[in-house]
């Protein structure tokens, strides 16, 4: 039933945001053949434009496609997304694959490879981490839960979108492993933020001490790509703030089912309630500078 996936395979992708939308003109740019579907179709307008044919509902998508991938918002889209009436697992054909590339809960990820399994569908749960700038590189870091062979059959596909490819263990592992890096990033993000404050303080030329600490042993992605922004005044989302929060929701109430404490991700997810509740939530997550420079300046 399942097999090697060709060049020839045809592909559905549902989420066409700031991730997706690169994500899916990349795999055009590959030979594959791809029907889209995303809430707003104005947002497809340029993978339209790169060859890409729009269906009108997601079970038109997974019924007329041997792979889907998908990477929306939040859970409840996820689980929207894939479980309801209309969606994926009731209308792809036995078969096909299907890889949810959101950021959501490990508990979700089990349950759509178990009903998945059920209907004879393979499903891989494959966040990925790298923001906009490794979408349209095809860089991404893809982090993957499922069956061996499910994940050696799309390999070809993953390879096109990202470059550190890792199958991490069962359905959900991807999705654990998602928590790790956002957990990781959490921390770094203040680090990055508190760093630039200093330095502002103190009379130094932010420039030049980041020139001196990213090749340290402070150096971290954050640090050489999102503090470049912050210096430039530019906060438009890589990833939106909201999200983070919602990643960092989830990798909280993870860690708490496992038991463990983790008072990093903790003050980090307080900080960026707060700046969310100043109107922040669409900026990018850099934008957290802003709660340090506004604390500063009271």
């Amino acid at each position: 039933m399942f097999g090697m996936l060709s060049r020839d395979a045809s592909i559905g992708f549902i989420g066409l945001g700031v991730m997706g939308r690169p994500m899916a003109k990349n795999l055009l740019k590959a030979g594959y053949s791809l029907s889209v579907y995303t809430r707003t179709k104005s947002t497809a307008s340029d993978v339209l434009e790169s060859g890409a044919a729009w269906k009108d509902s997601i079970a038109e998508v997974a019924a007329a496609s041997d792979v889907i991938i998908t990477i929306v918002g939040f859970p409840s889209d996820v689980e929207s997304v894939y479980l309801g009436e209309s969606g994926i697992l009731n209308n792809a054909q036995p078969g096909s694959y299907v890889i949810d590339m959101t950021t959501s809960q490990p508990s979700l990820a089990r349950q759509i490879y178990e009903q998945g399994v059920s209907v004879g569908i393979q499903a891989l749960d494959a966040p990925v981490s790298g923001g906009d700038v490794g979408a349209r590189n095809g860089t991404l870091t893809i982090m993957v839960g499922g069956d061996d062979d499910a994940f050696r059959a799309c390999l070809p596909i993953f390879e096109v979108m990202g470059e550190n490819i890792v199958l991490q263990g069962p359905a959900g592992a991807g999705q654990h492993t998602k928590m790790c890096n956002q957990i990781t990033i959490a921390s770094t993000m203040v680090g990055v933020c508190e760093a630039i404050v200093y330095a502002e303080g103190a009379g130094c030329d932010p420039q030049r001490v980041l020139q001196s600490i990213s090749t340290g042993a402070a150096a971290s992605w954050s640090l050489s790509n999102l503090a470049p922004r912050i210096l430039a005044g530019d906060f438009d989302p890589g990833f939106y703030v909201k999200h983070f929060i919602k990643d960092m929701t989830i990798a909280l109430e993870s860690a708490q089912e496992i038991g463990i404490m983790t008072p990093g991700l903790n003050l980090s997810l307080s900080l960026y309630r707060r700046l969310a509740e100043q109107g922040e939530e669409d900026a990018g997550t850099q934008a957290l500078i802003k709660l340090f420079s506004r604390c500063q300046a009271n």
